[in-house]
């Protein structure tokens, strides 16, 4: 049986990468805030049971939505990392979320991520242990010097890019990232915390175009996907 899971979104970040005075998770996609893409596409998986969207304290921009898809929605002010805003989101959860049920981690700037990557992470991730949504590298990778000359050719074998959602219990994760913050660790995402506490996540294959706006190019690819998501679904 497939259970329910909780999803926190993490949308505690500048996006100083993005650049102007709005962060990127307000950034408008087809006249919506970035941020209101991604809850209600989140919201509206049969899977999730519940969000909690983890902000920067005093964000001036959230728009209060409520109940996205009619699902229970929560506030919690993240941190300084983004290991401290995640940590921020699981103590917000219920209380009925047990500390050994399966809870997701995703980011606010992914509203691209599709319906059946989620159902799949759920049902290999949870008897797993564990698991992240992850796409196989397709591209030649280059290592380069101080210069910027190509230094060497990296194998692309066993070479993956870690997307999100990531699916762990909700007390091992809070546990591992903990840990990792006492030892002065700052890791990149919650995978990562959990290598570190000795296990090996399953890596689950989702679509490429589950991007991470980043860039103003950005903002139009995920225009244009979630057009195209939106008619599919319309017309499924």
């Amino acid at each position: 049986m497939i259970p329910s899971c909780w999803c926190v979104v993490v949308a505690a970040g500048r996006g100083l990468r993005f650049g102007g005075e709005l962060p990127k998770q307000y950034v408008p996609i087809g006249g919506r805030p970035l941020l209101a893409w991604t809850l209600e596409r989140l919201a509206a998986h049969r899977r999730i049971a519940g969000l909690v969207v983890v902000l920067a304290a005093g964000d001036p921009h959230w728009p209060a939505i409520d109940k996205p898809a009619g699902k229970p929605l929560l506030v919690a002010s993240g941190g300084r990392t983004r290991a401290d805003s995640v940590l921020a989101g699981l103590e917000a959860l219920p209380a009925t979320v047990a500390p050994a049920d399966f809870v997701l981690v995703h980011d606010a700037a992914r509203p691209c991520v599709r319906a059946d990557d989620i159902e799949r992470l759920i049902a290999l991730g949870v008897p797993a242990g564990g698991a992240l949504l992850a796409a196989p590298l397709r591209d030649t990778l280059k290592r380069a010097d101080a210069a910027q000359r190509v230094d060497v050719t990296e194998p692309r074998e066993s070479r993956w890019r870690a997307l999100t959602p990531q699916l762990f219990a909700r007390g091992a994760l809070a546990a591992a990232l903990g840990s990792a913050r006492a030892d002065g660790i700052e890791v990149t995402d919650e995978a990562m915390a959990m290598e570190r506490c000795g296990l090996r996540p399953l890596l689950v294959e989702g679509a490429d175009d589950n991007i991470k706006v980043t860039t103003p190019a950005d903002q139009a690819l995920a225009e244009f996907l979630l057009r195209r998501l939106t008619a599919d679904a319309a017309a499924s």
